[in-house]
């Protein structure tokens, strides 16, 4: 099969559509901001880099109003969240007091971590580079956990369910 050329100019919404494709994973993000409020948002742009050192990334576009939090915080946790956390998900998506009635405690460096996730990464923040409209951390984990679940699963603009596949016990 052979996919068809894209017309100039780059269709920006249809590019959108296409990387809608791709499965991922949920996250939030969370830091600390300069007067020690917690902040997050999230993400679906958490991929793992290196095993050793264990290194991790993250991308924020950089029009993102907490974007300066994040680039002076030194430290950044990655929440992996839970398929029954659409909910949290959805809060830390939009505008508004995110923390507020949530249930979260501070892990290292003081981290917002939150409850009922599948996994916590508290990360050093090692480097950031810019990459087009965002700009993209590494980070370097210093402390971990994980429980057994479901992820939550994003794809094609809408959240999905991962179901075992039937060929794999």
């Amino acid at each position: 099969m052979t996919l068809p050329m894209r017309a100039q100019p780059f269709d920006t919404r249809d590019y959108r559509r296409a990387l809608g494709q791709f499965a991922t994973g949920v996250c939030v993000v969370t830091t600390r901001d300069a007067d020690g409020h917690p902040q997050g948002l999230t993400v679906n742009s958490f991929s793992s880099v290196s095993l050793d050192p264990p290194l991790v990334l993250w991308s924020l576009t950089t029009d993102s109003a907490i974007l300066p939090a994040f680039q002076h915080a030194g430290h950044f946790a990655v929440n992996v969240l839970a398929s029954d956390q659409m909910d949290v998900s959805n809060r830390f998506a939009s505008p508004g007091e995110r923390f507020q009635g949530l249930d979260w405690e501070s892990g290292h460096a003081d981290l917002p971590l939150l409850s009922g996730c599948l996994a916590n990464f508290e990360c050093k923040t090692v480097a950031t580079h810019p990459g087009g409209d965002h700009l993209i951390f590494i980070g370097e984990v210093m402390r971990y956990d994980a429980r057994p679940g479901e992820p939550l699963i994003y794809s094609g603009g809408r959240y999905a369910v991962a179901e075992p596949h039937p060929g794999f016990d």
